[in-house]
């Protein structure tokens, strides 16, 4: 089936003033803008519970940012910048930041022009005693290169990267990372590594925030999608339908599955990895249905969830994934996504709300929100620019809601 969206129908002006270079002083005192079914209006986040059903369950990402980015150098001086984007030996996150000695990343490169051969290296002082990080490149590729990582501390790779590594804010930020992103580019429920870039739409919430809208009878679970840096990459043909989406890995608990079910029709997703996770899930369970399998070693392929029926439920797809798992006593299921979430005709089959921020002009997180808003897309944007909301990572939020 031949796709076609023009990107080009998804730009808009974005001045560099309006781009939030620097978190506000309180998270929640950033402003909301609330879409509901055509009409806009303005708030605080802190308000965001008075803008909600109270018996809505609100799904979180809880991954954590890792200092992905390492200044290297060589013997010569030149400086290299490594950048790990996902573990190659060993594969899995878990494993990855629990070895010692010696593991292998897949990593974008800085100046690779000036890295011909050889290693580069860090040396460093842990405990009043000298080390040495060495990275050589082992295999490269055309944007990223497979990196072998030795170091002779006794440290893992997870407590190496936080005792060197960086914190990788966005690139359109246009500066080096700072004390401030340490802590306020991480949300405050964030809890497994594995992301080079935050799920931006949770940074607003507060453990006040969180602890309040319990009291107040709103429900909470999470999930885990590792943010990998293709959510950077830029749409560079016109046929948006084009861009070749990355894989993201994640993870879901059979008792959230359970909270989701118990749920339906109230859930709202706290940021688009939220939504991609919880939208990918329709197409392991049309997989259980068919085969009796999810075959998590699959990714869920970028127009799979299109080829769905259309009468296939949100109940249908919960309750096909709750009994496998507990017909094969699993009680988390790991698995990879390169879902594209477009206005072409999207089902949106778990989400009934979605908490976001302001994206980058054509971009496929702006295709996302146009498959929930339709072309109100472009009003939303206006009324933001116009009403002087921060934009991107650091900047406002909004609440989007079409009811069914």
């Amino acid at each position: 089936m031949e796709r076609h969206i023009d990107i080009n129908d998804f730009d808009y002006p974005l001045p560099d003033e309006r781009i939030a270079k620097f978190p506000l002083e309180r998270r929640n005192d950033s402003k909301l803008l609330i879409y509901r079914n055509g009409s806009i209006e303005q708030s605080h986040f802190r308000s965001l519970a008075e803008h909600l059903p109270a018996d809505s369950l609100l799904v979180f990402n809880n991954t954590k940012v890792i200092r992905a980015r390492l200044i290297m150098h060589k013997e010569s001086g030149a400086r290299i910048e490594v950048f790990c984007l996902e573990p190659h030996n060993p594969s899995d996150y878990e494993r990855a930041f629990a070895i010692k000695g010696a593991c292998e990343w897949d990593c974008i490169v800085g100046n690779v022009k000036k890295w011909k051969q050889g290693n580069v290296v860090i040396n460093f002082d842990y405990n009043d005693s000298p080390y040495t990080l060495r990275a050589e490149i082992v295999e490269r590729g055309t944007r990223e290169h497979k990196v072998r990582f030795e170091w002779d501390a006794d440290l893992t790779f997870g407590q190496l990267l936080e005792h060197l590594g960086r914190i990788p804010i966005p690139p359109y930020l246009n500066r080096e990372s700072e004390e401030i992103d340490l802590s306020r580019y991480q949300t405050v429920y964030s809890k497994f590594e594995g992301s080079v870039a935050a799920p931006t739409a949770g940074l607003h919430f507060t453990d006040d925030m969180i602890t309040k809208m319990r009291a107040e009878g709103f429900g909470f679970d999470e999930v885990t999608l590792h943010v990998g840096a293709g959510t950077f990459l830029p749409v560079k043909s016109d046929n948006a339908a084009e861009h070749p989406m990355h894989t993201e890995h994640f993870e879901i608990s059979l008792a959230t599955l359970e909270n989701l079910l118990a749920h339906c029709s109230r859930i709202t997703a706290v940021g688009t990895t939220s939504v991609r996770t919880l939208e990918s899930l329709p197409v392991l369970a049309w997989r259980i249905r068919q085969s009796g399998c999810p075959h998590t070693e699959q990714v869920v392929g970028q127009w799979e969830s299109y080829e769905l029926p259309a009468d296939y439920s949100t109940r249908d797809v919960l309750e096909d994934l709750i009994g496998y798992m507990r017909r094969e006593n699993i009680e988390r299921m790991k698995a990879a996504t390169q879902i594209m979430i477009t206005p072409l005709g999207f089902r949106f089959r778990i989400v009934d709300r979605i908490i976001t921020n302001f994206h980058q002009p054509k971009s496929t997180l702006l295709l996302l929100v146009s498959a929930y808003v339709g072309d109100d897309w472009r009003r939303i944007y206006d009324y933001a620019l116009e009403n002087d909301f921060r934009f991107l990572s650091y900047g406002d939020s909004s609440l989007l809601i079409c009811e069914k």
